[in-house]
């Protein structure tokens, strides 16, 4: 029986998705989360979710940077992202870092089924309205280049950038992992090397990379 999770912090959006996402797939289970916090953790907790449909802007994410994290902590879980961003190159960068699909907000129920369905068959699904304008959009050298250095960072190592990037201290975030100083600071090194920078700002700097703007926010 699959398991989906959805993320998104909007309850009645989220209700709606649930709806459809069971008339999609019989015997689906789903499971919600409103954070990028609570999707990470539900996925730690449930290693058998199959499918995330990821919201690209709630608390926690801002962009791209929800769905590199679920992808290299969780790379067996494949991604739909879900955003009211129909740019073709937003969406190309999407799939450039690893998303599954795209699912405009504007979407209607069958596209929504198709979706789940392809998906979960191991699918690349996209709205028919985008492919074209997609397929044409060229991936750039720079974020092919970020995503796959994004990509060889372990788990361990994911988390550790993301609380950099959050300003924190090597014995703030060997608290918060439990772990000991010295291994924060061999995982850093790591770090360092796989992305080519040579400090905690550019390492920061690589993740922010990843934000996008809302345009929800910017029609408000």
């Amino acid at each position: 029986m699959p398991t989906l999770l959805i993320a998104d912090d909007h309850p009645l959006f989220r209700a709606a998705l649930r709806g459809a996402a069971a008339d999609a797939v019989a015997e689906l289970q789903v499971r919600e989360a409103d954070s990028l916090q609570g999707v990470l953790t539900a996925l730690e907790e449930e290693p058998g979710i199959d499918l995330v449909l990821l919201d690209l802007h709630m608390p926690g994410n801002h962009g791209l940077a929800g769905l590199a994290a679920v992808r290299a902590q969780h790379p067996g879980v494949a991604v739909v992202v879900v955003s009211a961003n129909e740019d073709p190159q937003v969406v190309r960068r999407a799939l450039d870092h690893g998303a599954a699909g795209y699912l405009p907000k504007s979407s209607g129920l069958e596209e929504l089924h198709d979706a789940i369905r392809s998906v979960l068959a191991c699918e690349q699904w996209l709205p028919a309205a985008l492919r074209a304008t997609v397929s044409r959009a060229q991936s750039s050298a720079h974020d092919t280049d970020l995503a796959a250095r994004l990509a060889s960072l372990s788990p361990q190592q994911f988390r550790v950038l993301t609380l950099v990037a959050e300003g924190l201290l090597n014995k703030q975030i060997a608290d918060r992992l439990d772990v000991q100083e010295r291994t924060v600071k061999a995982h850093l090194s790591a770090i360092f090397d796989r992305l080519g920078v040579r400090n905690r700002t550019q390492a920061g700097v690589v993740l922010r990379e990843l934000e996008l703007s809302d345009p929800a926010r910017q029609m408000a």
